[in-house]
C-alpha cells in the first residue's frame, strides 16, 4: 500500500510564494509518475502539474505556467510544488497523486493513489 502525505500549505499574501511537499512511502517512488491536483468547493479536482519518473519531463496547466514548478527528489521519496506569484484564484486544497505508468495524465481517474490534501489560501 502506498501512503502520500502532503505538507507545507498555509496562508500567503497575493504575490507571495509557497512550497508544498508530498512524501511517499510503501513503494519504489522512482517507478511512478507524480502529479499535483487542486480542488475548490463545488468544483472538480483539476490537474496542476505532473512530473515523470526521472524528472526529465514536466507538464503544467496553462494558468500556472511560469509561476509554479514541480520537482522531485527520488532519494527522499518526495515531490515538491514551488508556487510563486500566487494569486487568489490559486486558493484550493492541493493533492498529490501517483500513477504507475510512463506518462503524465491530466485526468484524476488515471491516478492510483492520493494524499489527504493540504490547504493553500492566498489573501488579497
Amino acid at each position: 500500500q502506498v501512503q502520500l502525505v502532503e505538507s507545507g500549505g498555509g496562508l500567503v499574501q497575493g504575490g507571495g510564494s509557497l512550497r508544498i511537499s508530498c512524501a511517499a512511502s510503501g513503494r519504489t517512488f522512482s517507478n511512478y509518475v507524480m502529479a499535483w491536483f487542486r480542488q475548490t468547493p463545488g468544483k472538480e479536482r483539476e490537474f496542476v502539474a505532473g512530473i515523470t519518473r526521472s524528472g526529465s519531463s514536466t507538464d503544467y496547466t496553462d494558468s500556472v505556467k511560469g509561476r509554479f514548478t514541480i520537482s522531485r527528489d527520488n532519494a527522499k521519496n518526495t515531490v515538491y510544488l514551488q508556487m510563486n506569484n500566487l494569486k487568489r484564484e490559486d486558493t484550493a486544497v492541493y493533492y498529490c497523486a501517483l500513477r504507475g505508468t510512463l506518462s503524465i495524465s491530466i485526468y484524476q481517474r488515471n491516478y492510483d493513489y492520493w494524499g489527504q490534501g493540504t490547504q493553500v489560501t492566498v489573501s488579497s
